[in-house]
This record gives C-alpha cells, sequence and structure tokens, in this order.
C-alpha cells in the first residue's frame, strides 16, 4: 500500500542550475484576456502569456549538461547515424528489446505499430485508453476495449495499482470475440489518463501467463514505465530492495515490443521509438518508417536528437532523479489535499488530476462485455475532435 500518503517534507534536489530563461511578467488583467481569448482552452494560448505552465511535462523538461553536450556529437548523416546506433544500443541495454525504429515521437511509433499489428474488425483490450493511442487504433479499423480495474474508475479510491489489467474483463472479451481477434494487449505503464497509477509486477506476470496461454502479445506503453517501476519497488513486496532498472528491465522482459514517446521519462523536447523482439514485425516497422518518419536510422529526428535520447534513458533510471521527480508531484498533491481541492488518489507520478476527468474518460471508454454498443472505426473519432 501507499505508505507516503502524509509526507510533506521537501528535499534536496539532486542538481544544480546553469542557465535559466527569463519570463515575461504578466498581470492578472493580462492572463483573463489572454484566456478570454483562447476561448478558454489552454492549448489555444501563446507560451509568452504564460507565467506558471502546468499544461503537460510533454516534452518541456530541461536538458542536462551531458544531454547538452552530447547534441554537439550529432551525425546527421542520412543514413546510418552513430547517433542512431547509440540509441539503439542503450535501448537494448536498459529496455531489452531486440529491434528499434526510432519516431519522431510517440504517437509516430502508435501509428507504425497499429498499421502493422491491427486489421479491420480486430479489438484492443488496453488498461485505459491515452488519446493519440486509441485514435491510431480506430484508424487501422480496430475497437479499443477498456479492460483495467474498476478501482481506476473510482477517483477517491486509494489502491496502489489502479493500472492493472482486470483479466476477468480480458477473458471475457477474448471468449466473445476470439483470441484471433485480438492483436495485442495495449499495456500502459503508469496511465495517464487515470492520473498516473502504476500496474503491478503481480498483475503483469500473471498477464503474461494468459497472454501466453492465448498467444496474443503484449505491447506496452513505455512512455512513463521508468516511473511505473519506482512504485513497484515502492509498494509491491518483494521489490524494496530492487534498482528502477532491475524493474524496467523485469518489465520489459515481459512484453513482446513497445512504443515510446521519450518526450516524458527520456527527458528529451522530441523523439521516441518502436521496439520489438518480433523480427518480421521488425522489417514491416522499417519499410513504414520511411514512409511516415523517415530513413529506419533516424526516424524524423536529427542525429543530435538521438544522442539526447539516448543519454536521457540512461538519466532517466537513477534513484535521486526519478525520487525528485515523483517527490515534487506528491508534494504539490499534498498542498492541494490541504487547501481542500479535489484530486484523483493516490497521487501519481507524474500529474495531478481532477476526479471529474477521469469520470470523463470512463464515459469515452467502450468496456468489454457490451460490445454490440461499442463503436467503431471513423464512427468513434469524434471524441477526439
Amino acid at each position: 500500500m501507499n505508505t507516503t500518503k502524509h509526507e510533506h517534507r521537501t528535499w534536496a534536489e539532486p542538481y544544480k542550475i546553469k542557465m535559466v530563461e527569463l519570463l515575461r511578467m504578466t498581470t492578472r488583467e493580462e492572463r483573463l484576456a489572454a484566456i478570454r481569448e483562447a476561448g478558454y482552452n489552454t492549448f489555444l494560448t501563446r507560451s509568452r502569456d504564460v507565467y506558471i505552465d502546468l499544461l503537460t511535462d510533454s516534452g518541456t523538461s530541461a536538458m542536462s549538461d551531458r544531454q547538452w553536450a552530447g547534441m554537439m556529437l550529432g551525425d546527421e548523416a542520412y543514413s546510418g547515424s552513430e547517433n542512431f546506433y547509440h540509441l539503439e544500443s542503450t535501448v537494448r541495454e536498459y529496455y531489452g528489446y531486440k529491434n528499434v525504429v526510432p519516431t519522431h515521437q510517440g504517437r509516430g511509433a502508435e501509428n507504425l505499430m497499429s498499421k502493422i499489428l491491427i486489421r479491420e474488425g480486430d479489438y484492443v483490450p488496453g488498461n485505459m485508453y491515452f488519446t493519440t493511442t486509441r485514435l491510431h487504433q480506430e484508424m487501422a479499423g480496430g475497437t479499443f476495449v477498456d479492460v483495467i480495474v474498476d478501482e481506476a474508475h473510482d477517483p477517491q479510491d486509494d489502491f496502489p495499482f489502479k493500472g492493472n489489467v482486470d483479466l476477468d474483463k480480458l477473458d471475457e472479451l477474448v471468449g466473445e470475440v476470439g483470441a484471433d481477434r485480438v492483436p495485442y494487449i495495449s499495456l500502459e505503464g503508469n496511465v495517464n489518463m487515470a492520473g498516473g497509477q502504476p500496474f503491478s509486477m503481480a498483475n503483469l506476470r500473471e498477464l503474461r501467463g494468459y497472454c501466453d496461454k492465448h498467444s496474443i502479445p503484449i505491447m506496452l506503453d513505455a512512455t512513463r514505465t521508468v516511473e511505473n517501476a519506482w512504485f513497484i519497488r515502492e509498494r509491491e513486496e518483494g521489490y524494496a530492495g530492487k534498482s528502477v532498472r532491475e524493474i524496467l528491465r523485469e518489465i520489459c522482459d515481459m512484453t513482446d515490443g513497445c512504443t515510446m514517446s521519450a518526450k516524458k521519462d527520456a527527458l528529451v523536447n522530441i523523439g521516441g521509438f518502436f521496439a520489438c523482439n518480433d523480427d518480421d514485425v521488425f522489417v514491416k516497422a522499417k519499410n513504414l518508417a520511411v514512409v511516415y518518419e523517415g530513413l529506419h536510422t533516424y526516424g524524423g529526428l536529427a542525429g543530435r536528437d538521438m544522442e539526447a535520447m539516448a543519454q536521457g534513458i540512461r538519466e532517466s533510471i537513477t534513484e535521486e532523479h526519478m525520487a525528485a521527480r515523483i517527490g515534487q508531484v506528491r508534494y504539490l498533491g499534498r498542498k492541494l489535499e490541504a487547501a481542500g481541492v479535489p484530486i484523483v488518489e493516490p497521487i501519481g507520478s507524474h500529474c495531478l488530476l481532477n476526479p471529474e476527468f477521469v469520470r470523463w474518460s470512463v464515459a469515452t471508454s467502450p468496456p468489454a462485455g457490451i460490445l454490440s454498443q461499442a463503436r467503431t472505426g471513423s464512427q468513434n473519432s469524434s471524441w477526439f475532435a
């Protein structure tokens, strides 16, 4: 269980600041005018009108001195960049997957995977969804089906592993449509739409056994799986003595491939990758990458971007970094609770959500067992627009 619910302490950050960016100081009147002009849509505001930006952490991290140093080592050759091979070896070392295709960001990887694995009429079960992930599944002809545990749909439930897959829901779906219509399980680490909630290793192990029995691959959204590894160590019996790096590798070794938005865990401003162990899938991904991303050894990225990503992966698994990353969210969450502001419990890794957000995500997720009512294909894309 979560043993840190009542902690309020701060900490010494594990870095020193070498550079600052000056901000334009705004008045309350200016901010009100800016948000009205944007139609109260934070995605339509100008960055220059924002003083404290809490919209997202995606791609907004300050890169480290070693990442910036790596940018100077960019090999911008069109084919076979040295930075690609460094990224490839880094992914193999820390995530364990055999084959790697870089992409401009996570949704590029989702596009490749969906086009390769999904056929018209397939059903893709997942532990809740992320917007672009689900849209790519639907555009490829599949139907997303929510098989996350019920606790994830209750914002006030303090269950420590709200990212778990409900095996009964999954089995109900497989029994209804057949395992051959389930191309893979879409498993997200630290589920974003649920408030940054992790799955447990016990649940993943049980899921792996089920999928082996039915010959269904597990494809991981590895975007925040380092954070998921942290929570496993903090909350799950038997993992307190393991490093985040060891737990991350154990997670990945129980899956068949992944998509990655490196703009989160890997601390870069742009970049991602698709990784897998299946050589046939890899060949198809390389071919599609040429169409949608660029040659398979750069995937829409400059060599310097791949170098920064490789270094960011190495830094993301450090204990000090992850303690501060999750600790700052936890600290803010406790302050909000003390002020009477409702948030999703337990506090997750990278975001604080209003409970109504989770309730909305439930309303847009077709569950297992009512597939006759599930919307499909283009009919279901209106929620995204």
